[in-house]
């Protein structure tokens, strides 16, 4: 085993969307770099065996979904055949090209790349341990935590089973079982489901609280729900699993309802994704000042930095929401604070989407959050039903929803569910960083017919007066 010593200026812990982003950052402000990571290439479980694969997989499945729904058009396919090997080999060779180009990218920076895994050894110091036992001792002057995620585990539901997965085994697409129960109706469990249904697997969630997505917008949610309901075998409310058990080529699953009553179920694979938590044990955090929650985050200020000042920590391990796009621009932060720059992480605006069909999306102020704290706004809803470009996609079960202040006419958050409308949320995003008012909104020309023609009419709305869409 061989062990060597060397210093740095930034040593960036985890080479993910807020790790590599936070490397870059900081290399480009003239800062010298090492960027630590397991994987042999920056990427994270975000490129590795999160976003990017499963939106390769999400891609295929609304392919094969189009296919399906042409024949409401006049348009009619044979059933699609899936060549499981090449689809696996197709979505690796995505994640294979992406990281490399990150690593190509970090080598043009002049950034150290040590792959290994990082244990902080006091406040300007860490170990880096490689799989071939040898050691680095890395002395810095600034740290950057950026650790991620994993997802969690219910004891009750671990069993010693390959049929038994969670996402990053899911992602894996070994096998199209014939049966799949999905155990969390959250975004994760949704977006999996929807990806081995239109793969011909057939789909059971269940879900422990009474709604789908809980905590998303229920005017989101709502024509999300409808078509699951209406598209996989079993959805599940108020259930709660108790219990795991392989049976042969099966798993047995234990369920108890709203009502009480307990039943078993088989299934040919179980998907356990209820939640993920933060990596922030094992990392040698007590030899710091760094405080962490009872929730394992670490505390950091709108600088990201850690009570121990030479320590920052970003992304997934900082704190919620654990969204790959919010790691990035923290990362930014950090480095910039790091080189001497005077700025702060204090966004108005935090996009999340949920990649199922039809897509969710939202950001700002929530009608939810707005009741909590007691203040009151003004909610518009645009039915895609009204919509001629929805009309033509044969997707009108669609929604765009604007939460204004009633006297500024400031746009506080905007919402969508349907197609696209991940894409589509950035203008809502613009409009609430930008302090937009609905008139702003109302009167920047959108292009016709297409679906962001929904976000000016709903700002129409709030003014009483839409083109497509009458009320009293």
């Amino acid at each position: 085993m061989a062990r060597e010593q060397r210093s740095t200026s930034v040593v960036v812990i985890g080479g993910g969307p807020g790790g590599y982003a936070a490397a870059f950052a900081a290399a480009d402000l003239g800062l010298e770099v090492t960027l630590v990571d397991d994987a042999p290439n920056p990427g994270g479980v975000c490129l590795y065996r999160g976003c990017i694969p499963s939106k390769a997989l999400l891609n295929v499945a609304h392919v094969l979904d189009q296919a399906r729904q042409a024949a409401d058009w006049g348009v009619t396919f044979s059933e699609p055949k899936v060549d499981l090997e090449r689809l696996r080999t197709w979505k690796d060779e995505v994640v294979q090209k992406m990281t490399e180009g990150l690593g190509d990218l970090s080598k043009k920076r002049g950034i150290t790349f040590v792959q290994g895994r990082a244990t902080f050894a006091g406040p300007k110091r860490v170990t880096v341990s490689a799989e071939s036992g040898d050691e680095l001792e890395l002395s810095f002057e600034h740290a950057i935590l950026a650790t991620g995620s994993q997802p969690v585990r219910i004891p009750a539901l671990s069993i010693d089973s390959s049929r038994v997965m969670d996402s990053t085994d899911a992602l894996r697409l070994e096998d199209i079982p014939g049966s799949l129960l999905v155990v969390g109706g959250g975004y994760i469990g949704l977006e999996l489901a929807t990806v081995y249904h239109a793969l011909g697997t057939q789909v059971s969630v269940v879900e422990l609280t009474s709604e789908l997505l809980p905590g998303a917008d229920r005017d989101l949610v709502r024509p999300l729900a409808a078509k699951v309901k209406r598209v996989l075998h079993a959805v599940h409310l108020k259930t709660q699993v108790l219990s795991l058990e392989e049976r042969g080529e099966q798993i047995l699953a234990r369920l108890k309802g709203e009502d009480g009553e307990e039943r078993e179920e088989s299934f040919d694979r179980v998907l356990v994704a209820v939640g993920r938590r933060p990596n922030s044990a094992n990392l040698g955090l007590e030899t710091t000042k760094v405080e962490v929650t009872e929730r394992g985050f670490v505390r950091v200020d709108s600088q990201r930095r850690t009570a121990e000042p030479t320590i920052f920590a970003i992304g997934d391990v900082a704190g919620e929401p654990m969204l790959a796009h919010k790691a990035s621009h923290e990362g930014r932060v950090a480095a910039e604070v790091i080189s001497g720059r005077r700025v702060a992480f204090e966004p108005q605006a935090i996009p999340a989407v949920v990649f199922t069909d039809p897509e969710v999306a939202w950001c700002g102020l929530t009608e939810a959050a707005a009741k909590e704290q007691g203040r009151q706004v003004k909610v518009v809803r645009f039915p895609w039903g009204a919509s001629g470009r929805a009309a033509t996609l044969g997707r009108s079960d669609g929604v765009t929803k604007l939460i204004v202040d009633p006297e500024s006419e400031q746009v506080l958050g905007v919402g969508i569910c349907g197609p696209g409308a991940g894409e589509l949320i950035a203008e809502g995003v613009l409009a609430v960083e930008m302090a937009a008012l609905a008139s702003d909104v109302m009167l920047s020309i959108h292009p016709h017919p297409t679906l962001s023609e929904t976000i000016m009419e709903a700002a129409e709305s709030v003014y009483g007066s839409s083109t497509h869409f009458y009320r009293k």
